[in-house]
């Protein structure tokens, strides 16, 4: 029964996850950290590449049930919810900061004992919004898509780069990978050639590849880093989090600007208070799971 309710939990937070990662301006580190599973995602992810072997198998395992989740929301993300972003787009957006906005006090009701007298690390909340408000900004200007059809060198560093930079961010609570690849401007190609692969259009294969060598160099280069921060300066580094999901709330509400087709930006007019509500509510619900699968587990 305990293996069968871990294999929920991971299902779980593996699928929320990943429609986190598929829309610009949210990020599933957001929804890893929320749900409580954060550290051991982090820690899991660097002993899978320097950890010892024993570790290296249980990292596998954990993982390897979480990706089962993640995999399941990012096909259904990339087949039906790019479609919605169109269609919908403030309405998602302000179901988003409902989502946000609840998950800061919990955040914070999470990690009070690291945050509660250590208020001179306020700092780095700043510099963590900082961060997220000059990704967000330099979105708005980066210009058009990146044209990865010409499979040369040059493509290949890109795309190698961007996936690598792109994987970092998507760690991160508050910094959204999917901006990282807008901004980069190959969201849309990369969505594109994901899109064709899973309709059996196997020559977008090798580009797939150098993307996917790239998402796991950020990984390993990357995780050590955030472990150690999370390790040696939880305090800091929660603060540091918390500016980034606050500075979220920007880039959510920027989101319409990101569009292949770009859009106005969400204002009071555009706002949709029932979808807001809907993204609290959510919130919410995944936090009483969080606590009853806990609980019983």
């Amino acid at each position: 029964m305990k293996k069968i309710k871990d294999y929920i939990i991971c299902f779980i937070n593996g699928f929320c996850m990943s429609l986190a990662d598929s829309v610009p301006g949210v990020s599933g580190g957001t929804v890893a950290f929320i749900l409580g599973f954060y550290d051991k995602f982090i820690a899991s992810l660097d002993d899978l590449f320097r950890g010892t072997w024993e570790k290296k198998k249980e990292a596998l395992k954990y993982l390897g049930k979480l990706v089962i989740g993640w995999i399941v929301g990012m096909i259904l993300a990339v087949l039906f919810l790019a479609n919605l972003f169109d269609k919908y787009i403030y309405e998602l957006s302000s179901l988003f900061l409902g989502f946000i906005i609840l998950a800061i006090p919990i955040v914070i009701k999470e990690e009070k004992e690291n945050l509660k007298g250590n208020y001179k690390n306020i700092f780095f909340a700043i510099i963590g919004a900082l961060v997220v408000i000059m990704i967000t900004y330099l979105n708005r200007v980066a210009g058009s898509n990146f044209n990865i059809d010409n499979f040369n060198l040059g493509t290949i560093i890109y795309t190698f780069l961007a996936a690598m930079v792109a994987i970092s961010a998507m760690i991160l609570p508050g910094v959204s990978g999917s901006t990282i690849l807008l901004i980069f401007g190959i969201y849309i190609p990369i969505i594109t050639k994901i899109k064709l692969f899973l309709n059996f259009d196997f020559s977008v294969l090798p580009i797939l590849i150098v993307f996917g060598l790239g998402i796991i160099f950020g990984i390993v280069f990357f995780t050590k880093l955030v472990r150690k921060c999370l390790e040696k300066r939880r305090s800091a580094t929660v603060y540091a989090i918390l500016g980034m999901m606050v500075a979220s709330l920007y880039s959510i509400v920027m989101g319409p600007t990101t569009l292949d087709i770009p859009r106005e930006f969400l204002t009071l007019e555009t706002f949709n208070f029932w979808y807001f509500l809907l993204g609290c509510i959510i919130i919410l619900g995944l936090e009483g799971l969080k606590n009853f699968l806990t609980k019983t587990n």
